[in-house]
């Protein structure tokens, strides 16, 4: 059985010792970084399970790591940092962090969390799997997962962006519910890099121009001050 791999990104020496040493000590694999580039360094090593990264860093910050980290990839990420505050937790999970740990922090602590996250980790990876299934159909509209296709409602093939295709998915899974601008630049921005609330509003523009090509309205939403939704009801087979 391969061991779970942590990337501990921690410039203050005793506190990476002693963590990589608790890590260790409960069946993790630890690759310990100081800085930006030893954490790069790190993840070029092979594949890794979850990145601890503290926020105040040297050089390039925690926050702007998770940004970069989250235009490569979707590994889970557990903030630590000695600010507390109500409003550097929610900046952190907005940036896509999975989890945010308060300095000081116990062993036991730290471990139940790890092993939380881990376990999110890997439910969400089957949730994918099985949302890559099948159709989804809505205002006569079909959404083929599996091949990435949108059928109009005359059973043409609606050309999409990967963006385009991933932004319907995600409308479609929320159908009848408000999708914040925050989380569609989440869920948006592996496809396109540094996105924004402008990058999502053209991103919504053009595919509302594509849905509604058919002659009919498309059923995307907006919610002034909030987001989007999609304003349909949707079936899955």
């Amino acid at each position: 059985m391969t061991l779970p791999t942590i990337v501990l990104v921690e410039d203050d020496p005793p506190l990476r010792t002693l963590t990589t040493r608790a890590l260790q000590e409960h069946g993790y694999t630890v690759r310990p970084a100081a800085s930006a580039p030893e954490m790069w360094l790190a993840l070029d090593q092979g594949p890794v399970d979850l990145i601890l990264l503290d926020i105040m860093l040297p050089g390039t910050s925690g926050i702007d790591l998770c940004r970069a980290i989250r235009t490569k990839s979707n590994v889970p990420i557990i903030f630590i940092s000695a600010k507390g505050s109500e409003t550097d937790r929610v900046v952190g999970l907005e940036l896509g962090a999975d989890d945010y740990l308060p300095k000081p922090f116990g062993t036991r602590e730290l471990i139940a969390r790890v092993r939380a996250v881990l376990r999110r980790g890997s439910g969400a990876e089957q949730e994918a799997a099985e949302r890559a299934k099948g159709m989804l159909r809505f205002d006569g509209w079909t959404v083929n997962l599996p091949r990435r296709e949108l059928h109009s409602p005359t059973g043409a093939v609606v050309d999409l962006t990967g963006a385009e295709f991933d932004l319907l998915v995600a409308l479609c899974d929320h159908s009848g519910r408000v999708i914040a601008r925050e989380r569609l630049i989440e869920l948006s921005r592996t496809r396109l890099g540094d996105s924004s609330d402008r990058s999502i509003d053209v991103l919504v523009s053009r595919l509302r121009r594509k849905l509604g090509g058919a002659g009919a309205s498309a059923p995307i939403v907006t919610v002034r001050g909030v987001g989007y939704m999609l304003n349909a009801p949707v079936t899955r087979d």
